[in-house]
């Protein structure tokens, strides 16, 4: 270990830290995921979360001490990422804990340790804070650790004492904070000054019990919880600015800035913070993704949805109009795979999720941002300072556009938005939905886990009987429990027993009935919450109560097709190994009554020949005819006996397993045929890629064959009909019709070279000399952007020292311009790129490129004669 080390990585931050309490009899344990344990809260918030069950009494700890380095996740302050030095969503915090083994004085002269002599921090540089009826604490870094008494400083409650909620374990803290200006003295020390201090170590002493009351009384088992920002450390350490400047997080704002065509450094403060905002945010969803959190609507899926966007966002404000979400992670997942090697193991479902949220987003922003920009407009045209709640409701719900974003866009053009107004709009899209009986998003768990004390878990009989005698348990009706259900009611009922197959494991639930005496209810849909079953439905007939007995019935012939492709996509995965590659695995599948479909990571397309033997083999086990051999076993044995699992799925002790001897074993809780014989026939539809490096088949098998089958017919006769042709002929004669296109649409882009060409030389007399150079600025009318482009490097050419901007409306709706710029203008500071990036975002849009050609796009053609208007003085002031 360095005693002053004049520099640190954030990696070697992190190990000293680690090796330092290793060497002191702590268990270095590994980071816990970002999706807690603990229901209360939905990511983990902070290092000592995973530990809470220990402080809380609730577990007892496997070792007395621990030192852990724990990736968070906090986004109540969101809006402060990139404004200030040291907000983050995504941080780690290093931790040192004791579970009942040392207390105050050991936690304090390691923290002093670590800090002074370990990283060579100057006692000089450090100040110290404690409750302020810590005596105790303020004693041991006074006497003992010999800090100066006005270097010590007493705070009230609401920063110097942790606890853990309006009751339980509780205690003072102790932080140390790094002084950046020691020469200011030690008269009048404020805290709260963060351009002089930055607290970088919290040690939190739980020595009490809070009760209800608000008495404390003292802990029998004193804990020691103590939190290292890894970050701030980094800054410190590095002599950086602020946090974002470390090694940590600059190398993703580096990429993202390489992609926009600008430099962080030299970019105005408002560029700055998109960047950071970027590289903090790349950080959050790579490792949540990694974490298998999907991207969703609701819950910690928003959270991730929500970054991803301001992620997009933010590129856009800074002049990136392409996707590039994917570059910047795979610079976020090379800085963090030493450290949590899962990101490197996940980094085909991170890209995967990453572009497919981009990719739709920006869908969304196209179709947003232009109604916003209007309304934006008309509230100025009004001279009001507010958006309406009925126009962000109209956003939201017709347009997908977040609250949030419309929030911050407005906050951009300094206006606000209503958002009482706002509420008020969506509570009367809930109230119009009831009243329509409608089926809305509905979560039932709340209602579940009030009536959890009185019922109890759903008995399943599925897996042996299409029917069952049962007991209705509860009645939910949007959401809240109803003693009964009329006819016409959309519902979610729950019974003492089932033999419908829930929603798991990729296998859609089943449909059926539930019938009783003069009752009738359609079941569309099961899912499985906790432990109870919900059949999702409609009261078709009669008056459904809490108590009564009646029948459930699954649809057979849907509970045969399931089955049937569900054994098929098992033999699918089989297939794959034997014929493609052993290590293949799988990364998703959809298992429904009409088709399947198996995701599975692989790093190249499979063959036209690779395909067809699949296929075979998969056959040929059918017609083999296998039985199933089905066992519920400890999940240690059925791993050792090659059950295969699937990647994220969550098992318990004991797990069922479906094994066709010979063929395929796989962990599984879904329904299959008992033989293989039962699926009849099995068809590959498609074979295509995903994401990088995931493949997906869809298939069919059973009795969906036949669906299949008459769709085709139907497609190859109407074909056949249509070209006059017989169905064996249709291949060469759409061949024919390809040829013939692609021989016309080449001709096409050459007349539109010839004409663009055409046009660009009438103008090279306009040509207009500014000092040593030529420049050329003008729009062409209906040259598409590749055409514009050819023309940009022609004029150039032949002007030869200079810059040419041309511009165009290739399209209603759409702008093209480019840049195109000698060595000599490169010379003077000029780079394409950003020149034409910025002079785009004149007609809302934006782009880039290399120094000397580059291309932008914009949505305003209107403002085309303003942008080229400005590139001519620009060119002009910097050129003359």
């Amino acid at each position: 270990m360095s005693s002053n080390p004049q520099y640190l990585s954030g990696n070697e931050i992190r190990n000293i830290f680690l090796d330092f309490f290793a060497q002191r009899k702590h268990q270095i344990l590994p980071s816990a995921s970002l999706v807690p344990e603990d229901p209360t809260v939905l990511l983990t918030i902070a290092g000592m979360l995973p530990f809470k069950p220990i402080f809380l009494g609730q577990r007892t700890p496997e070792f007395k001490r621990a030192t852990t380095s724990q990736k968070c996740i906090r986004t109540n302050d969101i809006e402060n990422v990139g404004r200030t030095k040291r907000h983050h969503t995504f941080f780690e915090m290093l931790g040192n804990f004791s579970f009942g083994d040392y207390f105050k004085e050991q936690a304090i002269a390691w923290g002093w340790e670590i800090s002074t002599q370990v990283f060579g921090f100057s006692p000089q540089n450090l100040v110290v804070s404690v409750f302020e009826d810590d005596d105790e604490a303020f004693g041991i870094w006074r006497d003992q650790i010999g800090v100066p008494i006005a270097r010590i400083k007493r705070l009230g409650e609401d920063d110097n004492f942790w606890v853990s909620g309006p009751t339980g374990p509780c205690g003072p803290c102790s932080e140390i904070y790094y002084d950046f200006h020691p020469e200011r003295g030690d008269e009048n020390i404020d805290l709260e000054d963060d351009s002089r201090f930055i607290e970088f170590y919290n040690l939190v002493f739980m020595q009490y019990n809070r009760d209800a009351s608000g008495n404390l009384t003292p802990l029998q088992n004193k804990n020691i919880d103590t939190g290292m920002g890894l970050e701030r450390m980094a800054q410190i350490l590095q002599k950086v600015p602020n946090n974002y400047e470390t090694d940590l997080i600059f190398p993703i704002i580096q990429t993202a800035a390489q992609i926009a065509g600008i430099d962080y450094h030299s970019s105005d403060e408002k560029t700055k913070v998109s960047l950071k905002v970027i590289g903090d945010h790349v950080r959050s969803v790579v490792h949540m993704i990694a974490d298998e959190i999907r991207a969703s609507n609701v819950g910690r899926g928003y959270v991730l949805r929500r970054l991803i966007r301001r992620v997009v966002r933010h590129g856009r404000l800074i002049g990136i109009s392409s996707e590039f979400t994917t570059e910047v992670a795979e610079t976020a997942i090379a800085l963090s795979e030493s450290a949590y090697p899962n990101v490197r193991q996940r980094e085909a479902a991170i890209k995967a999720e990453l572009q497919r949220e981009e990719s739709n987003f920006l869908r969304t922003l196209d179709r947003g941002e232009k109604l916003l920009e209007e309304i934006i407009q008309e509230v100025k045209q009004q001279r009001n300072t507010q958006i309406s709640g009925e126009s962000a409701f109209t956003l939201y719900d017709t347009y997908g556009f977040p609250l949030e974003l419309t929030q911050e866009i407005a906050e951009e053009n300094h206006l606000r938005v209503d958002e009482a107004g706002f509420d008020a709009e969506m509570q009367k899209q809930v109230e119009r939905a009831k009243a329509a009986h409608e089926t809305i998003d509905l979560t039932v768990q709340g209602s579940l886990d009030k009536l959890a004390e009185n019922i109890q878990a759903t008995e399943f009989l599925g897996y042996t009987q299409p029917a069952a005698t049962a007991k209705v348990e509860a009645i939910l009706v949007e959401g809240v429990s109803q003693e009964e259900a009329e006819a016409g009611t959309q519902v979610q009922i729950v019974l003492d027993k089932t033999p419908f197959y829930a929603e798991s494991g990729g296998q859609i639930g089943d449909r059926g009935y539930i019938s009783g005496d003069g009752i009738l209810a359609r079941v569309e849909d099961m899912k499985k919450e906790s432990d109870f079953f919900i059949h999702f439905g409609r009261i078709e007939r009669g008056t459904l109560r809490v108590g009564d007995h009646v029948t459930a019935q699954i649809d057979p012939a849907c509970r045969r097709r399931a089955q049937a492709n569900h054994t098929a996509t098992h033999l699918l995965q089989a297939a794959l190994k034997k014929i493609v590659d052993d290590s293949i695995s799988q990364a998703g599948s959809l298992v429904s009554f009409d088709r399947l479909r198996f995701d599975f990571n692989c790093p190249r397309a499979l063959t036209a020949e690779e395909v067809q033997q699949i296929e075979e083999q998969v056959n040929t086990w059918i017609a083999e005819a296998h039985a199933a051999k089905v066992e519920v076993l400890p999940l240690a044995e059925a791993k050792a006996r090659g059950a295969v699992a699937m990647f994220g799925e969550k098992y318990g002790e004991e797990v069922r397993v479906i094994d066709f001897p010979s063929v395929s074993m796989e962990l599984c809780g879904g329904t299959h045929v008992s033989n293989t014989a039962e699926i009849g026939v099995f068809k590959i539809i498609s074979e295509a890629g995903v994401a990088s490096g995931v493949r997906r088949i869809e298939a069919v098998s059973g009795p969906a064959i036949l669906d299949y089958l008459n769709l085709r017919d139907k497609v190859v006769k109407d074909l056949s009909d249509r070209f006059k042709v017989k169905p064996e002929e249709l291949p060469d004669r759409i061949t024919s019709l390809q040829s013939e296109l692609r021989t016309s649409q080449k001709e096409l882009e050459t007349l539109k070279v010839q004409l663009a060409i055409a046009k660009s030389d009438s103008l090279l007399q306009t040509a207009e000399t500014v000092g040593d150079y030529k420049i050329i600025v003008a729009q062409l009318e209906d040259v598409d952007p590749e055409s514009l482009k050819t023309a940009a490097e022609r004029l150039l050419q032949k002007i030869g020292n200079g810059a040419v901007v041309l511009g165009s409306v290739p399209e209603p709706g759409k702008v093209s311009i480019v840049a195109a710029f000698s060595q000599e203008v490169n010379k003077k500071g000029l780079q394409a790129g950003k020149f034409v990036g910025a002079i785009a975002k004149i007609c809302g849009g934006g782009g880039g490129g290399r120094p000397n050609l580059a291309q932008a796009g914009g949505r305003d053609p209107s403002k085309l004669p303003e942008a080229l208007e400005q590139a001519e003085s620009e060119l002009k002031s910097a050129l003359g």
